[in-house]
């Protein structure tokens, strides 16, 4: 595993900020707030569903999901990067790699205020 990170990937979340991206992914994952792949984050995006977007850095290639900047931009949703895929689809709950994955909003969610603060750290790498 290299540290080599595509200079694409922007913005990347540091470690720190990547286990409570990756700990609130898991509880959304539970609360069945939780679409996982390009597709379907794109799919929350186009619906305007979307509280905020996660993908993978290491995907091969990063282009397959470079949309994804573009169409959060449009709508005004939050997105960050983590580093590793592998990880992400642990969180996500699956045993396979995913490489984006976006969670839903859903009104009276216990998951709201863990959503909102991860919202504003990931709105403060974007300044």
């Amino acid at each position: 595993m290299t540290d080599e990170v595509n200079p694409k990937a922007y913005p990347l979340a540091d470690p720190h900020l990547t286990q409570k991206i990756l700990e609130l992914v898991q509880q959304a994952a539970n609360y069945k707030q939780l679409k996982k792949g390009a597709n379907e984050a794109t799919k929350t995006l186009n619906r305007g569903i979307s509280e905020f977007i996660v993908m993978a850095a290491d995907a091969e290639p990063l282009e397959i999901l470079l949309h994804l900047p573009l169409l959060c931009e449009d709508k005004n949703v939050p997105y960050v990067f983590v580093r590793a895929k592998q990880a992400l689809g642990r969180a996500c709950g699956v045993s396979r790699p995913v490489i984006a994955c976006s969670v839903v909003i859903n009104e009276g969610s216990q998951l709201k205020p863990q959503i909102t603060s991860i919202q504003l750290e990931i709105e403060k790498l974007l300044i």
